[in-house]
C-alpha cells in the first residue's frame, strides 16, 4: 500500500498543475481503500453528459463545515458558492460554521434538509454516521459522468484514480458512490520541531523508542495529548495497520470473529494504554469539541510532546501563541519493531447530498463544481488540498513536508470500520473504540474493560453490517 499511494502521489506532483483521506466496508482486500492509477491514467466512465443550462431561478442551501481551512482563508467557502453563482446561475444560500451539527440539526429533525453538506465523518456528534446508517444519503455515482460546470472534462477525469472506490465513500459495498471525496490529508503525529533541535532528540522511529524518550522527560512535559478521542480513529487505524499488516487491518474492519482476541489485537490496545500513561492528565477535561483547541495548545507551548491531527492544524493554530523556536513537525506512528515500518492514515473528509434534498439536480451540479480549477484554487488558498491530478506540484513550506510522508517510509492506510445498521443499544464506532481512550487517562476504563467491550459490540456490529 505505501508504494501504491506513493506512485499516486508522485504521479500526481508529475501532473504540473496548481490549482488548488467515515465508517465503511469492503469485502475485497485493502486495494479497493487505496488510490489506484491505471496505466493510462482514465477511467472507463461514459462521455461526459452535457453541462446543463444556467438556472437563474434556483437556490440552493449549502452546508460547509467552517474547519481550520476557513480559519487560514477565511470566506473561502463564500468564494466557491460565488465561483458556482457565476457559473452556472444557481444561487447558493450559505451555512459556514464551526459548529454546524448544533446549526442544521433541529431544521433537519423538523424535515429541511440542506442541498449539499460537508461533514466528514470522525465528528463527536456522529451525524454523517447516523445519515449513513439510515440510508438517507442521495446516490452520487452519476456526478463522476457529469461535466464539472465551466468546463469541458467530466468529474471523473478531476480525481485521481481509487479515491471514489473506497469505503469511505461507498459505504454500502455496493459498487456504487454516495460522499464524494474532499479534503485530503496525511494524518500522523505532530510535534515541534524546534524543540527537538533544541535538546538534541531524535524523532523516535519505535514505539521503545518513544517510551524510553518519555521516561527521560522532564515532570512538567509530557509524552502526548489529543484534541479529542475523535482524532483516534486516524491513530488506531494506522496503529493497526502498522502492527499488523493489510491482513489484519482488513479484518479488523469488519469485526471478523476472533480478530480481537489475536496477539496483533493485543499490541495495539497495549500500545494505546501506555501511552495513556504518559499523556498530559488535563487532557480528557479538554476534550471536547469547544475546548480541543486547548489540549493542541499544549504541543505549542512544550507541555506535551506529540499529538494526532491532520494537515488542518497548521492553519487552525496559526494566531495561537507558541514557545520560542517553535517549527511544526510531523511523523508517521512509529514501527512496532526495529527494522518495521511505521503508518500514516490518509484522512479524507466527504461532502454529501441528503436525501430529502429539495434540489437534488442542481446540488449534484454544485457537488460536480467543487472538482473545477476555480473551486480548487480557492480551496488551495486555506491548505485545502483535494484528490485532484497536479494540485501537489507547488506546494511549498509545511504543506511539502506533510504530503512527502509516504516517500519517507511510510506505510498508508485507508478505510474505515464497515457501516453496520443501527441497533438499540449498540454504540457508534466511536464510543466503542475511541471514546474509553478518556478513560484509560483519567483511570476510569481499564483496559480489559476496553477490551471487554470491543468484543461484545464487535459482535453485533458484525451481525449488522451493510450489504
Amino acid at each position: 500500500m505505501k508504494k501504491t499511494l506513493s506512485l499516486l502521489l508522485a504521479l500526481v506532483l508529475s501532473l504540473g498543475l496548481l490549482a488548488g483521506c467515515g465508517g465503511g466496508n469492503n469485502d475485497q482486500p485493502p486495494a479497493n481503500d487505496q488510490p489506484q492509477q491505471s496505466d493510462d491514467q482514465t477511467p472507463s466512465t461514459p462521455d461526459p453528459e452535457p453541462a446543463p443550462e444556467p438556472a437563474g431561478d434556483v437556490t440552493i442551501q449549502v452546508a460547509a463545515l467552517a474547519s481550520g481551512y476557513e480559519e487560514a482563508y477565511p470566506g473561502m467557502w463564500q468564494e466557491v458558492c460565488d465561483a458556482f453563482t457565476a457559473a452556472t446561475g444557481i444561487k447558493v444560500d450559505l451555512i459556514c460554521d464551526k459548529n454546524l451539527e448544533d446549526v442544521i440539526g433541529p431544521s433537519m429533525q423538523g424535515g429541511e434538509f440542506p442541498d449539499v453538506i460537508h461533514l466528514a465523518t470522525g465528528r463527536e456528534k456522529g451525524l454523517t454516521e447516523q445519515f449513513i446508517k439510515d440510508r438517507n444519503i442521495a446516490e452520487i455515482t452519476d456526478v463522476l459522468s457529469m461535466t464539472v460546470p465551466g468546463e469541458s472534462v467530466k468529474v471523473s477525469d478531476k480525481i485521481v484514480g481509487g479515491f471514489t472506490d473506497t469505503s469511505v465513500t461507498n459505504p454500502y459495498n455496493d459498487g456504487k458512490t454516495y460522499l464524494a471525496p474532499m479534503f485530503y490529508s496525511p494524518c500522523g503525529l505532530f510535534y515541534n520541531a524546534g524543540l527537538f533541535e533544541q535538546n538534541g532528540w531524535t524523532v523516535p522511529a519505535t514505539w521503545d523508542e518513544m517510551w524510553a524518550l518519555a521516561d527521560s522527560l522532564p515532570e512538567d512535559m509530557y509524552l502526548f495529548t489529543y484534541p479529542t478521542t475523535g482524532y483516534f480513529d486516524a491513530f488506531l487505524y494506522a496503529l493497526m495497520y502498522s502492527v499488523g499488516g493489510p491482513d489484519f487491518y482488513n479484518k479488523a474492519l469488519r469485526y471478523e470473529e476472533g480478530i480481537w482476541d489475536t496477539p496483533e489485537a493485543k499490541e495495539c490496545f497495549d500500545i494505546i494504554t501506555k501511552l495513556a500513561s504518559y499523556t498530559n492528565p488535563v487532557t480528557p477535561a479538554q476534550a471536547n469539541d469547544q475546548d480541543f483547541t486547548q489540549n493542541q495548545q499544549l504541543v505549542l507551548d512544550n507541555k506535551a510532546l506529540f499529538m494526532p491531527n491532520g494537515t488542518w492544524i497548521v492553519g487552525e493554530m496559526a494566531e495561537a501563541p507558541r514557545a520560542d523556536g517553535f517549527a511544526w513537525g510531523m511523523t508517521a506512528l512509529p514501527a512496532a519493531k526495529a527494522g518495521g515500518n511505521g503508518a500514516s492514515y490518509c484522512w479524507l473528509e466527504q461532502a454529501w447530498i441528503p436525501a430529502g434534498a429539495p434540489n437534488l439536480d442542481a446540488a449534484k451540479q454544485f457537488v460536480a463544481f467543487l472538482y473545477s480549477d476555480a473551486a480548487c484554487a480557492i480551496f488551495a488558498k486555506g491548505g485545502a488540498i483535494q484528490p485532484v491530478p497536479g494540485l501537489t506540484d507547488n506546494l511549498e513550506g509545511d504543506n511539502k513536508m506533510f504530503y512527502s510522508i509516504y516517500d519517507n517510509g511510510a506505510d498508508a492506510a485507508m478505510g474505515n470500520f464497515a457501516a453496520y445498521n443501527a441497533v438499540a443499544g449498540l454504540g457508534t464506532v466511536r464510543e466503542v473504540f475511541l471514546d474509553p481512550v478518556n478513560g484509560l487517562v483519567n483511570g476510569s476504563v481499564t483496559e480489559d474493560q476496553w477490551i471487554a467491550d470491543v468484543k461484545a459490540a464487535s459482535d453485533q456490529m458484525r451481525e449488522n453490517i451493510m450489504e
